[in-house]
């Protein structure tokens, strides 16, 4: 997998998904502007990969700037480092001397038709891979983004998801030069439509701890007070935690409840066990000029174009089954990094 992130609160708990599956081998990490700057994003993915005790995995940066209009960054929903109130300690390790555009062309060359994408944040840096390789996408295996939003409404404006709109541009590059992958190969689009009926929820994160051994409970509260810090024996549930108390917060100030979206562990469930997805077929493009709708995601779902399809959509999936299989991978991941001592005898 080569997986490109905006490491972010939700992303941070794809990744952990992904390195808790033992299917799943990342050649590489991508790091995109989005949620925060790339700079950062890239911080956190290598503090991330301490954190969970794993060995070397190429992390990349990517652009700091989307293709054609200014970085909008947005640490109200993520907190100032992206990562809630999450604090990681600071990462030795060096970040790749290739930049993520290439780090995206080198590996697609290397392994033809074997890599799965992954894109949690803009597509910044696939839209530059592209222009340095137009065969992308018949080089990956497959691709799997969340973005977008088709019959429902957006997260960012009346109209469109974040991702897409810090980078609309680089959206409507990738859709376009993959309207030339063959069927078998065409994006997998996780979008707003699917990802906001993933709603984790302080049980699930009690869950999570339990199963991993962590102590004491994990008990995460609407009334507490705000920022209130995890105790939890387990590093990595306790920065876990940490982070996504920040995104409840978040959800309950915008009268949501007080829950979070896991937009991105969910694309990345899919982008390894696409089973997990129903999904329909349709030609995607963006609209770049709207004076109302710039940035939305349109489906043509009917052929009405008279174009190809592009993508096939996400239209539904097992959000129990989902969390079902998240719980017991990152807690049993956690609880092997960080074993529990043994009770005295």
């Amino acid at each position: 997998m080569i997986v490109d992130v905006d490491t972010g609160i939700d992303d941070s708990l794809a990744l952990l998904y992904l390195l808790a599956s033992p299917e799943a081998e990342i050649l590489g990490i991508a790091a995109t502007a989005g949620n925060v700057g790339a700079a950062q994003v890239a911080a956190n993915n290598l503090a991330w990969l301490d954190v969970c005790r794993v060995p070397e995995i190429e992390v990349a940066l990517g652009a700091a700037q989307p293709l054609a209009i200014p970085l909008r960054t947005t640490e109200d929903t993520h907190g100032p480092q992206g990562i809630g109130y999450a604090e990681l300690p600071v990462s030795a390790r060096a970040l790749s001397p290739r930049t993520a555009a290439r780090l995206w062309v080198d590996l697609a060359r290397e392994h033809p038709g074997e890599i799965v994408g992954l894109c949690t944040g803009p597509l910044t840096n696939l839209a530059l891979a592209l222009r340095a390789e137009p065969a992308l996408p018949r080089l990956l295996r497959r691709l799997v983004i969340m973005g977008g939003a088709f019959n429902h409404p957006g997260n960012t404006t009346p109209t469109n998801e974040w991702n897409v709109h810090v980078d609309p541009e680089a959206a409507k590059e990738v859709f376009d030069a993959f309207s030339a992958a063959p069927p078998d190969r065409r994006p997998l689009v996780c979008a707003l439509d699917i990802t906001e009926t993933i709603e984790m929820r302080p049980g699930h994160l009690a869950l999570l701890a339990d199963r991993a051994g962590s102590v004491p409970a994990e008990a995460v509260a609407a009334d507490d007070p705000r920022g209130k810090r995890s105790t939890a024996s387990n590093p990595i549930v306790r920065h876990l935690s940490d982070a996504v108390r920040f995104y409840f917060e978040f959800h309950q100030d915008y009268d949501q409840g007080f829950l979070a979206h896991m937009h991105d562990p969910f694309a990345a469930a899919v982008a390894l066990d696409p089973t997990l997805a129903r999904t329909r077929p349709a030609t995607v493009d963006v609209e770049l000029t709207g004076t109302l709708t710039r940035a939305t995601t349109v489906a043509d779902w009917a052929g009405m174009w008279g174009r190809e399809p592009n993508a096939d959509i996400v239209i539904g999936t097992d959000p129990a089954l989902f969390f079902d299989r998240l719980i017991a991978r990152v807690a049993d991941f956690a609880a092997a990094r960080y074993p529990s001592p043994a009770p005295a005898t």
